[in-house]
């Protein structure tokens, strides 16, 4: 499945289910591991839950199969891993306190900021 196809799907899922604020980065310039990450509320615990269960369970349903998940049982912050898409999705508190969008962002700046003084 191409990588589109897989943002996609995801985010269907996590709208499917209600999640909040979901936001899509670019990793590609400053990460190795992955190419996308997503950025997911869940309310509760258990809406973390079920968010990324049902992520895993559309994801399996369309014949892409997750390379690993952590988190869902405790539902502060879940981790679906999809290979070229990472899908973070997190309690508001967890959210706020990590910030990985402004993470994530200046390391992106950081890269571009390399890739200029490299040419």
């Amino acid at each position: 499945m191409e990588t589109q196809q897989i943002l996609n799907l995801a985010t269907n899922a996590l709208e499917d289910k209600k999640a909040q604020n979901i936001t899509i980065l670019d990793v590609r310039k400053c990460s190795s591991i992955t190419d996308f990450m997503i950025v997911a509320t869940g309310r509760t615990a258990r809406q973390v839950s079920a968010l990324s269960q049902h992520v895993i369970a559309e994801m399996k349903s369309n014949g892409e199969r997750p390379l690993g998940d952590e988190g869902i049982k405790q539902g502060e912050w879940a981790l679906v891993d999809i290979g070229d898409v990472i899908v973070h999705i997190m309690q508001p508190e967890t959210r706020e306190f990590y910030q990985l969008e402004k993470l994530w962002g200046e390391l992106g700046d950081k890269s571009a900021q390399l890739e200029t003084q490299n040419t």
